[in-house]
């Protein structure tokens, strides 16, 4: 029999979500103190685990998103794994495979051997390495939490986060994700190049003799019972109104788009965008101390959430038009309207 979830009234929400507030406080300054001058790749990431879903993390090699997920993975309590995707790389290799054993007493029989995806977080390294058929065993276990090996499903851990990363610029060998797939990524990260201050803070602290480590800060059961907090954290009405507003200016066959949607997208987020942001802004506010969401939240949750769902035509691409600051523009007309109002 399963366990109802306990209500909880007004003050002890409050009460419960301001504990939470201040452990991921500790958890951010743990994982900021290795992963140097990254604030707001942290606040991502942490937000995709808070909410549940999986992160697409895309960056130039040696900018530190391993390093990261590491992290991530001993201040979050979670049993982490790490798989280089290569184009020979099989799905057998991440999901695992059935082998014929024989018993002291000469019977025979299968045994099914977990591949490195039974865990509870996946670093999945330059995932649009691998083709498309190991990229689709990736696609059940993102989106039910477990995979079908021999025509048994098997339960993967709990929690279970996809964390993967792709290379921007070395596009030779590769096999760019379908929209089906880039859809179940929650958010996508962008991680830049640190600026001067930032990279002499890495040089002195990682260079030396001894090194910031992490603790952890969560277990696993701690961060299931946030996600569930998360979502019994109130969301206004304004908030709702503005996200729907955010979502469908940016389809281009829809009434509310501008004429440079129209004439710049090929296609636009679906249902999915919109509840990724609902959840994403709740998240953001609980990392920075507030007990709800505010339009400010929308904005910035915006870019992440959308840019992976959307697509230029062929004459914006011509044109070289930017995706992400397409985006950023309807956000902040958004947020101007909300503010006038």
């Amino acid at each position: 029999m399963t366990e109802s979830p306990t209500i909880l009234n007004e003050e002890d929400l409050v009460a419960e979500i301001e504990a939470t507030e201040a452990k991921l406080a500790e958890a951010k300054a743990s994982i900021t103190r290795r992963f140097v001058g990254q604030e707001k790749v942290v606040e991502l990431t942490l937000s995709s685990l808070l909410c549940g879903g999986h992160a697409l993390l895309i960056g130039l090699p040696g900018l530190g998103k391993t390093r990261l997920v590491e992290t991530l993975s001993t201040v979050m309590g979670l049993h982490g794994n790490r798989i280089q995707f290569t184009p020979d790389l099989m799905p057998a290799d991440i999901l695992g495979s059935e082998v014929l054993e024989t018993a002291a007493d000469g019977s025979r029989a299968f045994r099914f051997l977990q591949g490195p995806i039974f865990c509870q977080l996946l670093m999945a390294d330059e995932i649009n390495r691998a083709s498309p058929r190991t990229q689709s065993a990736l696609l059940q276990a993102m989106q039910e939490k477990k995979v079908t090996v021999a025509g048994e499903d098997r339960d993967l851990g709990m929690p279970f986060h996809v964390l993967a990363t792709q290379n921007p610029i070395e596009q030779e060998g590769t096999y760019p994700l379908p929209e089906a797939q880039l859809d179940r990524f929650l958010v996508q990260i962008d991680v830049e190049y640190p600026d001067r201050e930032t990279e002499r803070a890495i040089l002195t602290t990682t260079t030396g003799v001894m090194e910031e480590e992490a603790h952890e800060v969560f277990t696993a059961a701690e961060l299931i019972r946030a996600q569930t907090l998360l979502r019994r954290m109130p969301v206004g009405e304004t908030v709702v109104e503005r996200i729907l507003d955010l979502v469908r200016a940016c389809r281009p066959d829809d009434p509310s788009a501008s004429q440079q949607v129209r004439d710049t997208v090929n296609w636009g987020p679906g249902p999915r965008a919109a509840q990724a942001l609902m959840m994403t802004v709740r998240a953001r506010a609980m990392l920075q101390g507030r007990l709800a969401p505010s339009v400010e939240d929308v904005a910035a949750m915006a870019r992440p959430v959308l840019q992976h769902r959307m697509g230029l035509n062929f004459a914006a691409r011509a044109r070289g038009d930017s995706l992400p600051r397409l985006i950023e523009t309807i956000a902040s007309g958004i947020t101007r309207v909300e503010a006038a109002a």
